[in-house]
């Protein structure tokens, strides 16, 4: 149905639900992005399946893991940095202050990965400022880091918080729960 309305990005937080989405919809023309957090153990998977997109490289040790072994391969990965912006113990992510000189590192030492830019889960709070305020912080490195590395992805904004999350400077959004109520 999604497909009929135009939609042809779609992402899964699970390698093993991105295989099967991909083994089930191999015969459409989609963009496929892996959006939940990647367990070592994963990597090979991940890359075998060749997503469009892996939005959620949280750390320098998982780039420098998963460009070893895509050197081995002789492929590259496009990915996006995943920052903290909350500083939430409960998310992944690098932390804001460490965020620009990270993506950096990975650009000088990790050639198989192909850096688009950041991408960034809203404060866990009812508190609409809160959300602006960990959304905005993650606009500004953003804007730095497109201006240095041409960085051209801004993706942050789920179901619940998308509308503020695109206020705030987001060009991709996740969308989960809301398209199946």
């Amino acid at each position: 149905m999604l497909y009929s309305l135009g939609q042809r990005a779609f992402g899964e937080n699970q390698v093993q639900q991105l295989e099967s989405r991909m083994n089930s919809l191999e015969e459409l023309p989609l963009e496929w992005h892996m959006i939940g957090t990647l367990q070592s153990n994963k990597i090979n998977k991940l890359i075998e399946l060749r997503p469009t997109l892996f939005q959620s490289l949280d750390s320098l040790k998982l780039a420098q893991a998963l460009n070893k072994r895509l050197e081995n391969r002789n492929q590259s990965m496009s990915c996006l940095l995943q920052i903290n912006s909350a500083n939430e113990k409960s998310k992944s992510g690098v932390l804001v202050e460490e965020a620009e000189e990270i993506y950096e590192q990975i650009i000088d030492n990790c050639p198989q990965i192909k850096l688009k830019g950041v991408m960034s889960i809203g404060a866990h709070t009812e508190d609409k400022k809160e959300v602006q305020k960990s959304f905005e912080s993650t606009y500004n490195i953003y804007e730095k880091l497109n201006k240095k590395y041409n960085a051209n992805i801004c993706s942050m904004g789920m179901s619940n918080d998308y509308e503020l999350a695109i206020k705030c400077g987001s060009n991709l959004v996740r969308i989960g729960s809301k398209i199946f109520k």
